[in-house]
């Protein structure tokens, strides 16, 4: 899927991401890690209006937290942070990524804004 509206992370950058994950030597990529995802909206509640899709989907909710400003006259803007326990490599993530920026297209979302890994919490 390489037409994606507003896709801004690549197959290339998410390689980059693994190789680095893998030089540092942190987490062992063949076991499950705690995934999380952004997205992201103007409007609170759009973000709240998704949910029951999103946890249908099996990720779990963590919040929707307003977004800091750079400058005090910003918009004011809003982040739906999501999560799930998944083994993940540059190929399966990019095509998660695919499917969220595609979910906030359908879903009428600002945008779908990435993701950051982490241990799962024993």
């Amino acid at each position: 899927m390489d037409n994606i509206p507003n896709k801004k992370i690549t197959i290339e950058q998410l390689d980059e991401l693994f190789n680095n994950l893998r030089e540092e030597g942190q987490w062992d990529l063949s076991k499950p890690l705690l995934w999380g995802y952004y997205f992201s909206d103007a409007d609170p509640n759009k973000l709240q209006s998704v949910i029951p899709k999103i946890e249908s989907m099996g990720y779990s909710i963590v919040n929707i937290f307003q977004a800091k400003k750079e400058v005090e006259t910003e918009a004011d803007s809003f982040y739906l942070h999501v999560e799930k326990v998944e083994i993940h490599n540059s190929k399966s993530l990019d095509k998660t990524n695919d499917d969220f920026y595609i979910f906030a297209l359908k879903n009428g979302l600002d945008s779908y804004d990435g993701m950051d890994v982490g241990p799962v919490e024993q």
